[in-house]
């Protein structure tokens, strides 16, 4: 597939890695040059355009005319919501799909009929898991793509150890961590303290 991503920050520059390593046809538009220096794996071959998502100029050089989807995954919802609509309307895009944080505008992108995926719903989901169940696993599906979320107590063996020190199993990454007050930590944002007991942890796979 010729898949086109709009906003290069973790979540981009990741899942545009994920992509071309799957061996799709991969484009990512970034801001600037210092976001994808610092987001996108120097392994990554695929195409960078630096504009603005919201731009049809910066959207046609990137693409878009060509791509089977576009992914909006800029961290503004209003720029999210443009640049869809765009994508819908002026480009044709088959399918597309955008990410927006304030879950009460999820019912904008609906009513454009757009697949959305709201990490503040993610988050919920996560802490509600861990708080009901010692391990439990759930299942969300994006676009054609299944990630499975475990959440377990923290075994011995990981107790005064950095996550960044964790041999994990083929495929799977840590997600999170849960504080014992129930404090969500993504992985990318934890501060390198040692792991201690009465933390969780939340591994993501794609499935």
């Amino acid at each position: 597939m010729n898949i086109l991503i709009a906003g290069c920050g973790k979540t981009g520059g990741m899942l545009a890695m994920t992509f071309y390593n799957d061996g799709h046809d991969v484009c990512i538009i970034s801001q600037n040059q210092s976001d994808a220096e610092k987001n996108l794996d120097t392994k990554f071959n695929g195409s960078i355009v630096y504009g603005i998502a919201i731009d049809q100029d910066t959207l046609k050089k990137s693409g878009i005319d060509t791509c089977d989807v576009f992914i909006a995954l800029t961290e503004d919802d209003n720029t999210n919501i443009m640049a869809a609509e765009l994508a819908r309307e002026i480009f044709k895009v088959p399918r597309i799909l955008a990410r927006v944080i304030d879950h009460e505008k999820a019912n904008i992108f609906e009513d454009m009929n757009i697949e959305t995926i709201c990490p503040t719903e993610l988050v919920i989901d996560a802490i509600s898991s861990s708080i009901k169940e010692e391990h439990s696993e759930k299942y969300l599906t994006f676009g054609s793509r299944t990630v499975s979320f475990t959440t377990m107590d923290i075994p011995k063996e990981f107790i005064g150890v950095s996550p960044h020190e964790i041999t994990y199993e083929n495929d799977e990454t840590l997600f999170g961590i849960i504080s014992p007050d129930g404090t969500l930590t993504l992985v990318g944002d934890y501060d390198g303290v040692p792991l201690y007991k009465g933390q969780k942890l939340i591994f993501s796979k794609i499935i």
